[in-house]
């Protein structure tokens, strides 16, 4: 059923990327969009299709199933209500409305058109002043950057095939060890790396395990997969141009860093598994990487850095998103990518998640940077306090980490492994 009754500017701009566009814009977006509306229990969006639409949830509650069967929630007026909704064509998910729902329906194209015509913003404008005034080079990259990403153009990296092979076998209730072995073994620079991990003194036995299969044996299913993912991810932070690796080698240090504290946060103040804790810290600039390989087609952006920055920025959360969901990762990692820099998100979820662990261990992590001097106070911040319900309090969380200085080293070897 559709209507074409059109939503208040109010309710446009709280939805993302629109709230980019200017009131006359809005306008005419609305006059182009289209209201659906859907009874529970019918399909909205079905997975592998191709129909060059976004889909914003203005009411009700819908449920995305991916192929492998997980589900998710997302309810309107909620965080994950912001952005289009299953976005990524060919579609990634199957999408079901739980309560009556309506959507505001847009071209691709249109949204596509106007994001690239929206005026330059007083920030973007300051950063531009270095290229010679006018639109800047930041705004041309994010004007396409969101017409690409809403066109699905935009190359995003892949899952390394041994990371996607075990991922998928463990997720199987039926696998082995054996065939999880197996998997691991058809890439030996993987395998030799698992057995290392395994006889590091994170893992260490009483005795060093000889083979893959001992090891997976050792560290189980679970910590196989999330080790066999976590040194998959080196491979992502690459670049072909010699300025922009430097920029990607200094995004997989800090990322080995909060990996390293989020894997001992999770492990002294949660009840999270160290492991799953340690690939969202990796992953947490994910974003990040689509950006700088396609700054590569952009001389003037990454010749000054301050405006490579600006655009990682705006872009980070967006497309780190794309990519976990195109990962097909489950929503504790989305949610700690999308919020990984939110100082002021609070979970809905009553035990702590991967995205407060994120959070955390990204304070700490600037604390003594160059960027302590934008970073909220520690009890502003509320996912610092979700972790305090548990064992942590204020006086106690540097203290903490500078007890476990040798464990967050020990995580940093794990890393390191070659």
């Amino acid at each position: 059923m559709a209507s074409q009754e059109s939503l208040p500017l109010c309710r446009l701009k709280a939805f993302q990327p629109l709230n980019r566009l200017t009131d006359d814009q809005l306008v005419l977006l609305a006059s182009r969009a289209e209201r659906r509306a859907f009874g529970p229990g019918q399909r909205v969006l079905e997975r592998g299709v191709r129909d060059g639409l976004e889909y914003f949830l203005v009411n009700g509650t819908v449920e995305l199933e991916s192929l492998d069967g997980r589900k998710s929630v997302i309810e309107a007026e909620t965080e994950k209500a912001l952005n289009p909704i299953a976005r990524l064509q060919p579609r990634m998910y199957d999408v079901t409305a739980v309560k009556p729902c309506e959507f505001l329906v847009v071209e691709q194209d249109v949204l596509s058109q106007l994001l690239r015509a929206a005026p330059v913003t007083q920030v973007e404008m300051d950063s531009g002043e270095s290229l010679g005034g006018g639109e800047s080079e930041e705004h041309h990259l994010l004007m396409e950057f969101y017409g690409e990403l809403r066109s699905n153009q935009l190359k995003l990296p892949s899952v390394p095939d041994v990371a996607w092979k075990v991922r998928r076998l463990v997720d199987r209730e039926d696998s082995t060890a054996d065939q999880v072995a197996s998997a691991v073994s058809a890439d030996p620079a993987m395998a030799a790396k698992l057995v290392r991990a395994c006889n590091s003194p994170l893992y260490r036995g009483f005795s060093d395990v000889r083979n893959v299969r001992e090891s997976v044996i050792r560290l189980g299913m679970r910590t196989t997969r999330q080790l066999v993912t976590v040194f998959s991810m080196r491979e992502v932070f690459k670049s072909r141009h010699p300025l922009l690796q430097k920029e990607m080698e200094k995004l997989w240090r800090h990322s080995r860093e909060v990996a390293a504290l989020c894997w001992v946060l999770a492990d002294h103040a949660t009840r999270l598994n160290p492991e799953e804790a340690l690939l969202a810290g990796l992953l947490h600039d994910i974003g990040a990487v689509p950006v700088l390989v396609q700054a590569e087609h952009h001389a003037n952006l990454f010749a000054d850095v301050s405006n490579l920055q600006n655009a990682i920025s705006e872009l980070r959360a967006d497309v780190g998103t794309a990519v976990l969901e195109s990962w097909a990762f489950p929503p504790a990692f989305v949610d700690a990518v999308r919020h990984a820099e939110d100082w002021h998100y609070e979970s809905r979820e009553p035990e702590p998640q991967l995205v407060d662990v994120v959070i955390v261990a990204q304070l700490h992590a600037m604390i003594g940077s160059s960027q302590n001097r934008s970073l909220p106070a520690f009890d502003r911040v509320p996912a610092y306090h979700r972790l305090g319900e548990l064992e942590l309090n204020a006086s106690r969380s540097l203290e903490l980490l500078t007890e476990a200085r040798a464990r967050v080293e020990e995580v940093q070897q794990l890393l390191s492994i070659r």
